[in-house]
């Protein structure tokens, strides 16, 4: 089986800062590193770490080769990615000493993958893979139809969060990844909890309390409890969370395991500095005693 991720691909530029700035504020860095990143990226990388087979579908700028380089350095498959005109996206994410971080985002080749890319991807695609789109490039909604259509296990991490933005594939979802303040947005918008979206598996991560699944077909509703850690920077830990689950998902795991091994996988992430290039492999988190 494999995992296509339809994702974004980003330059991470971040800055540790003594407080994140208020409005008004020059404040200056005490420290500064480039990462590869995008949330598209970071769940890619964890679940090629995770042990999945990952295919990414995306597209950088002229000048981001060594990102595409990258993933495949960290077992990507990196065939569907295009090279455009337009930028490489990228991020400036400021970190304060409790990990806690403010992001300022350009998206841009990442809203200029070409169409045709999308569906020459997918052709290669077989029915029960994972598909799984975040909200951070273009074409989702194409995407999401067409997996749907080709049998796929259509998956979307809802951020960053915009309710029309997972209105529009709703109902072609087989699997929904959220957090509690974006599951309080959709409720809003829908006048649905998770358990009422018509989704067959919603995981709401719970910041430090961990994770809740609700399952679509019998109801039930379980947690998994967080690990004592402490953190030193959160940027990527839901997406190594994200791309862990899917990873077990498509190991053959049953939910509730998929989602421990994810957890222990964030545990581990939130007490490193980075994104992408720090995220843990299987055998780190396999061996991680909390």
């Amino acid at each position: 089986m494999a995992i296509w991720n339809l994702g974004s691909i980003n330059a991470d530029m971040v800055y540790a800062v003594p407080h994140l700035p208020q409005a008004g504020e020059t404040l200056a860095a005490g420290d500064m590193q480039t990462f590869l990143g995008g949330k598209g990226a970071n769940m890619s990388v964890a679940a090629a770490r995770g042990g999945a087979h990952v295919c990414h579908i995306g597209a950088v700028g002229p000048e981001g080769k060594w990102a595409v380089d990258r993933l495949m350095e960290y077992g990507v498959d990196t065939r569907h990615i295009s090279m455009t005109e337009t930028p490489t996206g990228h991020a400036i994410i400021a970190v304060e000493p409790g990990g806690e971080n403010q992001i300022i985002l350009f998206p841009g080749a990442n809203q200029a993958i070409p169409s045709d890319q999308l569906g020459q991807a997918l052709s290669a695609a077989n029915a029960g893979d994972i598909l799984i789109l975040q909200n951070e490039t273009c074409l989702q909604a194409e995407a999401a139809r067409m997996g749907r259509e080709m049998g796929l296990r259509v998956c979307y991490a809802a951020a960053p969060f915009d309710a029309d933005a997972v209105k529009q594939v709703l109902d072609t979802l087989d699997f929904l990844i959220l957090n509690e303040v974006e599951a309080e947005q959709l409720r809003l918008a829908t006048g649905k909890t998770p358990d009422a979206l018509g989704v067959h598996d919603v995981v709401v991560t719970i910041g430090a309390k961990g994770a809740r699944h609700f399952d679509g077909e019998s109801g039930e509703v379980s947690e998994v409890a967080a690990l004592p850690v402490t953190p030193v920077d959160t940027t990527g830990a839901g997406d190594t969370f994200t791309g862990y689950v899917l990873a077990g998902l498509d190991r053959g795991m049953p939910m509730k395991q998929a989602l421990t091994l994810a957890n222990k996988a964030a545990a581990l992430m939130v007490t490193r500095h980075g994104t992408a290039d720090v995220i843990p492999d299987l055998k780190e988190v396999q061996d991680a005693r909390f």
